[in-house]
C-alpha cells in the first residue's frame, strides 16, 4: 500500500498567483492531490539512479536506431529522419530536459520503465513549484523532496552554451544569443509552462522573448524570426511527431534551418527517437531482461498481460490492457490508433486503500532532478490527479 501523508491544499487564488490556472478539472475536483506520497531517502535514491542509468541506454538505444536505419521501424516520419540526423551528429543539440513514466519504487515494488517524454513533457509546472509550495504550506522542511527541477533547468539552460557539466563560465562565455520561447495560442497551461521555462532561461542569463507560434517566422536561410528579430535558440512546446504529421511545411523548413546551422532547437529533433514508444523495443532487443525494463515487442507478447499502446499518444489515448488471452479489459478511446503499435508487458502500479494507481514521473535534465506523481486507474488518463511527495 502507498504510505501516504494529509496535507492542507493550496487554494486557487494562490495557484492563480504562481501562473498555474489548470487546477480544476473539468468534473469540478481539484486536480492537485490533497495527500503526499511518503518515501525513504532510499527509495529516492533508487529513482535518481534507475533514471540516471535509463537515460544512458536511451542514447545508446538511438545510436542503435541511427546506425542501422530503424526509423521507420519505430515509427519515425520520414520527413523528420534529416533533422534527427543532424540534431544527433552535432552536440550543440543540447537535450534540454524529458519526463520518465516509472511504475514501482514504493510500496515494494520494483522500479520498471514504462516509457520516457522526452520532447514535450508535461507536469514541469507542478513538479517544480507546485508540490514545493506544499511542502511550505504545510510547515514541512522544504528540502524534504528529490526536487531540484528547477534549478537543474537553469543551469541546463546554462550548458546550451557550455557544453559540459561545469557551468561557473557561462557569463563569460554567452555571446548574447536570443532565445525566442514559443506556445500555441489559447492553450493557458501550454503558455505557462513555457514562460516558466523562458523564466528559468532568464535566471541563467540569456535575452528572451516569447511569441504565439503563429506569429513566428521560419526561413531556411534567415532562420527564426519574431517580430524582425531573429533568433539563434527557439524553444517550442509542440511535438515532433505533430509538426511532422500536422505541418509538413513546417518540418521541411526546419530541417533546412538546422542544416544551415541558422538556429538550434529545443527540444532538439533527435528526442522524437526517445519520445517513440517504438524505442522500448529496441532497449529489449538491447538490454533483454534488463531489471528496469519491462519486455516489449511490435508483435502481442503469447500468454501474459501486456500493454498495447501507440508508438506515439498522450494522456493514455488508445491505449489497452490485455489479458493472458488478448482480450481487451480495460481501453482509452483516442485519435491515436493509426500509429504503429508496441506490447509491452504489463506491471501493477502501486496502489492506495481505495484503489487508486500511482505512477512516478523523475524529469531529467543532465541527471535525474526532480519526482512526482500520478494518480489514477490502471491506465492513466487526463483526468489522473498530480501527487506530491515527501521523503522521510
Amino acid at each position: 500500500m502507498v504510505n501516504l501523508q494529509k496535507t492542507t491544499p493550496l487554494d486557487t487564488a494562490y495557484l492563480e498567483s504562481l501562473g498555474f490556472v489548470w487546477h480544476t478539472d473539468s468534473d469540478e475536483t481539484s486536480y492537485i492531490s490533497d495527500e503526499l506520497v511518503v518515501l525513504s531517502e532510499t527509495e529516492a535514491e533508487a529513482y535518481y539512479a534507475a533514471t540516471n542509468e535509463l537515460y544512458d541506454m536511451y542514447v545508446e538505444a538511438a545510436e542503435y536506431v541511427i546506425e542501422n536505419n530503424l526509423f521507420h521501424e519505430i515509427g519515425i516520419p520520414f520527413n523528420l529522419i534529416d533533422a534527427i540526423k543532424e540534431s544527433w551528429g552535432n552536440d550543440v543539440h543540447w537535450h534540454l530536459y524529458g519526463r520518465f513514466d516509472l511504475a514501482g519504487g514504493i510500496d515494494a515494488k520494483p522500479i520498471k520503465l514504462l516509457e520516457f517524454n522526452a520532447d514535450t513533457p508535461t507536469a514541469l509546472f507542478e513538479t517544480a513549484i507546485i508540490q514545493w509550495a506544499i511542502l511550505k504550506q504545510n510547515n514541512l522542511e522544504e528540502s524534504s523532496q528529490f526536487n531540484a527541477t528547477y534549478e537543474a533547468l537553469v543551469d541546463n539552460f546554462k550548458r546550451l552554451v557550455i557544453l559540459e557539466e561545469d557551468v561557473s563560465t557561462f557569463e563569460e562565455r554567452y555571446d548574447g544569443w536570443k532565445f525566442l520561447f514559443t506556445s500555441i495560442r489559447g492553450n493557458a497551461e501550454e503558455e505557462n509552462t513555457v514562460r516558466l521555462l523562458q523564466h528559468m532561461a532568464n535566471e541563467a542569463g540569456y535575452e528572451t522573448q516569447f511569441a504565439y507560434i503563429d506569429d513566428v517566422e521560419f526561413d531556411p536561410e534567415e532562420g527564426i524570426s519574431f517580430q524582425d528579430e531573429s533568433y539563434e535558440l527557439w524553444f517550442k512546446l509542440i511535438p515532433w511527431e505533430d509538426i511532422a504529421l500536422e505541418e509538413s511545411d513546417l518540418a521541411m523548413l526546419l530541417t533546412n534551418i538546422i542544416k544551415n546551422q541558422k538556429a538550434i532547437v529545443f527540444n532538439p529533433a533527435y528526442t522524437l527517437l526517445f519520445q517513440s514508444k517504438g524505442l522500448l523495443k529496441i532497449l529489449w532487443d538491447l538490454y533483454p531482461n534488463h531489471p528496469l525494463l519491462l519486455e516489449s515487442s511490435f508483435e502481442p507478447l503469447e500468454g501474459q498481460m501486456q500493454v498495447k499502446k501507440p508508438v506515439f499518444g498522450r494522456e493514455g489515448g488508445s491505449v489497452s490492457i490485455l489479458d493472458s488471452d488478448g482480450d481487451v479489459v480495460e481501453h482509452i478511446e483516442a485519435d491515436y490508433d493509426n500509429h504503429k503499435m508496441l506490447y509491452q508487458a504489463y506491471t501493477e502500479l502501486a496502489t492506495d486503500d481505495i484503489g487508486d494507481s500511482y505512477q512516478a514521473g523523475v524529469f531529467y535534465a543532465y541527471e535525474a532532478c526532480g519526482l512526482g506523481f500520478r494518480k489514477g486507474g490502471k491506465i492513466l488518463d487526463n483526468m489522473s490527479k498530480f501527487v506530491g511527495h515527501v521523503v522521510k
